[in-house]
């Protein structure tokens, strides 16, 4: 039986996503909650581009709280939240961890889903966007809250062998808060997305949670919270997508009204386009704003976590109803032209018709 592993120095970081908006103004925003705020930067650990960053940078400001327990683990006095350009934010709180590691899956346990945390987090974000007022475009609270625990643990007694190793079983308990005795093959796709830059460190990735075992993770942190954000706004995104093409549909479907005016098309049409553009816009904001490819490892970081998240199937989902939804439009304006089309027709018809009416017509003679 290998020794028990205690942890020395650690800190859970328990995050939810939210979407607010359309999209938000963040220098507008920085001068509403000027008191703290600073941009957000991605730290390398290896030599990178400086324009391998946010772009934009989301705006980060730390608040303070009052100390309460979740499960014998004290919430710190202070709450990070990070604000993004194309309408999320993300609420952090923070546990110091220390004592045996197998007690992190309690904590895992109670941070699955806690109604405390996620009532509190609501709470705050109602706040900020009472705060931000017209920096937030088409100010909303979205139903939809995506919650990630990261678990990240500087040091700990045995220190060798890794812990990341030599406690595979309970490593993938507390990554799927799962008290279960897991089967080899379940314990063995926990852990298998895990990545190392130094032999001192890695990252072990999966859908509910993630441990990082090593010192200064935050750019690792930094990656795993932006991915969160993105699964959010990808969920958000593809349901909007779902009722615009349900809305399409039926605009489609609608059979035309006998004596319909060429122009009777343009709202269904309008509204359509402004469904595209404003979807087209989230996905460009969301997908454009990390920019990863000058530092191979946090690149090599973000490729697992979504593989995790499945952001690629994401992704196809909704390029696929994107263009699903274009070619609606473009049936829609297809049938206004041909509407438009009859209605000239008929036009020229009767114009056709009064001309020879006109011409059998008596016309009387002056004498």
């Amino acid at each position: 039986m290998p020794e028990p592993v205690t942890i020395t120095k650690g800190t859970c970081f328990a995050l939810f996503a939210y979407d607010i908006g359309q999209s938000i103004n963040l220098t507008d925003a920085e001068r509403r909650i000027l008191a703290g705020t600073e941009r957000g930067r991605l730290r390398h650990k290896t030599r990178a581009p400086q324009y391998f960053e946010y772009r934009p940078a989301p705006l980060r400001h730390v608040q303070e709280e009052r100390v309460f327990d979740i499960h014998q683990y004290q919430v710190s006095s202070t709450v990070e939240v990070m604000v993004y350009d194309f309408g999320a934010v993300t609420i952090t709180y923070r546990f110091p961890l220390d004592g045996p590691f197998n007690r992190l899956l309690e904590l895992s346990e109670a941070l699955y889903e806690n109604e405390r945390l996620l009532t509190e987090s609501r709470t705050r974000v109602e706040q900020l966007i009472q705060i931000l007022g017209p920096a937030i475009e088409r100010p909303s609270i979205a139903g939809e809250v995506e919650d990630y625990i990261i678990f990240s643990i500087e040091s700990c007694v045995p220190e060798k062998p890794p812990l990341w190793t030599s406690n595979e079983t309970d490593l993938a308990q507390i990554l799927r808060a799962e008290r279960t005795p897991f089967s080899e093959q379940e314990v063995a796709d926990a852990v298998s997305c895990r990545i190392s830059f130094g032999q001192d460190d890695a990252a072990v990735i999966d859908w509910h949670s993630a441990v990082l075992f090593g010192k200064e993770m935050d750019d690792v942190r930094a990656v795993l919270e932006f991915a969160n954000v993105e699964l959010l706004e990808m969920r958000i995104l593809d349901e909007q997508l779902d009722r615009a093409l349900d809305e399409g549909y039926e605009a489609l479907s609608r059979k035309p009204r006998l004596l319909s005016l060429p122009g009777s098309y343009e709202k269904d049409m309008t509204h359509i386009a402004q469904l595209q553009v404003d979807s087209a816009l989230l996905f460009e904001r969301v997908t454009n704003t990390l920019k990863l490819l000058g530092d191979q490892y946090l690149a090599r970081v973000y490729r697992l976590v979504s593989q995790r998240f499945h952001l690629e199937a994401w992704d196809a989902s909704i390029l696929r109803k994107l263009q699903t939804l274009e070619s609606i439009y473009g049936k829609m304006s297809d049938r206004a032209g041909t509407r438009r089309m009859e209605v000239l027709e008929w036009i020229i018809i009767i114009l056709i018709t009064l001309s020879i009416a006109i011409s059998f017509l008596p016309i009387g003679t002056g004498h």
